[in-house]
């Protein structure tokens, strides 16, 4: 049912709805309420009104605190009147709400009414309203989600359940939700959700513009959009093209790359998927691009996580799970890192570089004893062999062998003409053996040549400066 506005009511209810709102003007607010409660007799459906009531209610309740009596019996009430007559448990949740504006069950009441009698609107703001009383009810959130959706509103949709996300990032069902309204968002923009075929999409533009715009290096949103919508188009004609496939693919990614939203990374991710099982995973670049995107999936859930705690999450009641989760989520990264580094050096055993990859990633997960293996191999590569052999020295610092920690460290440093990132991590590595080991000179000629070039580095001038007793 479509709503009604200031031009649908009769003459004596505009003139009671222009005096309601010079009445609001000037903080009458008692009698902006009688006002206004007259015009929603003639005129249910005036969400304008409704709005400008709940405001005057809502000013005029500020302070006070509402002692609903008969609370029970006028919910139980209205609800079995919803279905017999939506119109009249519309006017006794206004009722009630006079007194009691953010009251959630009045207003649960007034939005199962106003979708009864076809007023989604309506219901959209009361659930709206409950959520400014409880602005981190996630299951409001969640209906109001839903509501949106049904009603098309998808932008609305996205911003809801992203909102969810941030109270509970443990919501799993929200992201999901987040995402879908994002994808229909996507569409609905591009233009290319109602289309019948390919020339509906292109309709009343030149096709020209369309393809010089294909040929951009730097593309803004709206022309990404509008090729998706071209593309996809052909795509659905012929699905099994991996020409389009991978074209479609690649607009996602592009769009990804732009706002960093979860849906175009999905996007992405999907048409990645669609040609890399057409391809019977031929394609390395490709199988490469759907590692990649899967990791970018499991970094965005962990900063999700890891920005939440920041923020004061470790005071929430379910803490401990959501950190249960963010320890699961960090351990299946690095497998899933040390998993796809030995899928490569399998493919290409001779590949020394992928050696090194796959050492490292070893080492990043602590599993120092598997990665010398593939280190000491690494290092027979000229472009590895420095970096491999520090990585060397690391592991045999962690599992305590620190004669041979202190060779791999001094070959590796001796070899670096350069005083950059890797030998200084390098020099300063080899100072803790040496500490460790009790060398208390010999780790601050480490130090010291660190701290000539690079005051700044970590700790380094404390550990010089307090050896002069400064």
């Amino acid at each position: 049912m479509p709503l009604q506005t200031d031009k649908d009511l009769s003459e004596k209810s505009r003139q009671l709805w222009l005096k309601a709102r010079a009445a609001f003007e000037v903080r009458n607010h008692g009698y902006t309420i009688s006002l206004v409660q007259a015009v929603l007799k003639e005129a249910p459906g005036f969400l304008e009104a409704r709005k400008l009531l709940r405001g005057a209610e809502v000013e005029n309740t500020k302070g006070k605190r509402s002692f609903l009596s008969g609370l029970s019996t006028a919910s139980l009430t209205g609800a079995s009147m919803v279905k017999k007559d939506p119109m009249q448990a519309m006017e006794l949740a206004e009722k009630n709400l006079e007194s009691d504006p953010l009251n959630p069950q009045f207003n649960h009441l007034l939005k199962d009414a106003a979708k009864a009698a076809g007023f989604q609107e309506i219901a959209v703001f009361a659930l709206e309203t409950i959520l400014k009383g409880t602005p981190k009810d996630t299951k409001v959130m969640h209906e109001l989600g839903q509501l949106y959706s049904s009603m098309g509103l998808s932008e609305q949709a996205v911003k809801i359940f992203t909102k969810i996300t941030e109270v509970d990032p443990a919501d799993l069902e929200a992201l999901k939700f987040s995402k879908d309204a994002s994808a229909q968002a996507t569409m609905k923009t591009g233009g290319w959700e109602t289309a019948k075929d390919y020339r509906d999409l292109i309709k009343n533009k030149d096709q020209a513009v369309s393809l010089e715009q294909q040929n951009r290096v730097v593309k803004s949103i709206e022309i990404i959009d509008q090729q998706i919508g071209e593309v996809y188009a052909q795509w659905e004609q012929t699905p099994t093209s991996i020409d389009l496939g991978r074209k479609l693919a690649r607009l996602w990614e592009d769009r990804y790359e732009r706002e960093q939203d979860e849906a175009s990374l999905e996007g992405a991710i999907y048409y990645y998927a669609h040609i890399n099982q057409l391809s019977n995973g031929a394609d390395p670049g490709v199988v490469r691009k759907l590692a990649d995107f899967a990791l970018r999936q499991l970094d965005n859930r962990i900063r999700t996580l890891a920005d939440w705690f920041a923020a004061g999450g470790d005071q929430h009641p379910d803490a401990q799970l959501y950190q249960d989760e963010l320890t699961t989520l960090r351990q299946q990264r690095a497998a899933s890192l040390i998993s796809e580094a030995q899928k490569r050096v399998e493919r290409n055993p001779t590949d020394l570089q992928l050696r090194y990859e796959l050492g490292e990633r070893l080492v990043e997960a602590a599993q120092y004893t598997e990665a010398i293996a593939e280190l000491q191999r690494a290092r027979l590569n000229p472009n590895a062999r420095l970096k491999a052999t520090s990585l060397l020295g690391h592991c045999y610092s962690e599992k305590g062998m620190l004669d041979l920690a202190v060779k791999q460290f001094k070959d590796a440093a001796a070899e670096m003409l350069a005083m950059d990132a890797t030998k200084k991590d390098t020099l300063y590595k080899l100072g803790l053996v040496y500490d460790r080991m009790g060398k208390r000179e010999e780790s601050l000629a480490c130090m010291k040549e660190i701290y000539e070039v690079d005051y700044g580095y970590l700790d380094v001038a404390h550990r010089v400066e307090s050896s002069y007793g400064a």
